[in-house]
């Protein structure tokens, strides 16, 4: 019986979300990691203070909702919470986590395909983004080239960077036929 106690709890912690809210967490920024002190129900129950040295930041729609569903994880990556809507934080939080989300999400914006050139099994590409010219090597490009929602693409580079085309139909005519074979 005492078994079938402990499951339940067990499978009580697996399924109990708690929010990160401003009213329960306070966010700082401590020797470039980010610091999170927060109230929350302990196993039994009874809120208690906890304090985050160092605390990581996933989104768990990325491409959807960027700044909401965002779950927090402290240093072995055991979830301590989710943040419904970063905004709710309140204006310092909310800058605070969204330079910390766009430094870990960071994704060039391609404005212009200059060249791409297929080669054993990997291509070459030279764009131009939002953040300048830049070079970079894919391997499998079909199955690194993601489409979401239609005309939004997402290339993954083979050291794991991402670049953003927002618009595919929105390229220029140029930009677009070198890409048109692997869409």
């Amino acid at each position: 019986m005492a078994e079938k106690k402990n499951e339940a709890a067990t499978l009580k912690e697996v399924v109990a979300v708690r929010y990160i809210t401003a009213e329960n967490a306070k966010f700082e920024k401590e020797s470039d990691f980010v610091k999170m002190t927060v109230r929350l129900p302990n196993e039994d129950g009874v809120e208690e203070e906890k304090v985050y040295d160092r605390i990581f930041l996933h989104r768990a729609f990325p491409f959807d909702y960027p700044y909401a569903y965002i779950s927090v994880l402290d240093i072995d990556s055991k979830e301590i919470g989710i943040i419904r809507e970063i905004d709710e934080l309140g204006e310092e939080a909310s800058k605070l986590l969204r330079e910390e989300l766009d430094r870990k999400y960071f994704t060039p914006v391609i404005r212009q395909i200059l060249s791409v050139k297929d080669k054993f099994g990997y291509s070459y590409w030279k764009v131009l983004t939002d953040e300048g010219e830049m070079e970079f090597t894919m391997r499998d490009t079909f199955s690194n080239l993601l489409k979401v929602g239609g005309t939004r693409i997402f290339a993954n580079d083979i050291d794991g960077n991402r670049y953003e085309i927002p618009d595919i139909e929105k390229l220029d005519r140029k930009s677009f036929k070198r890409i048109e074979l692997f869409l």
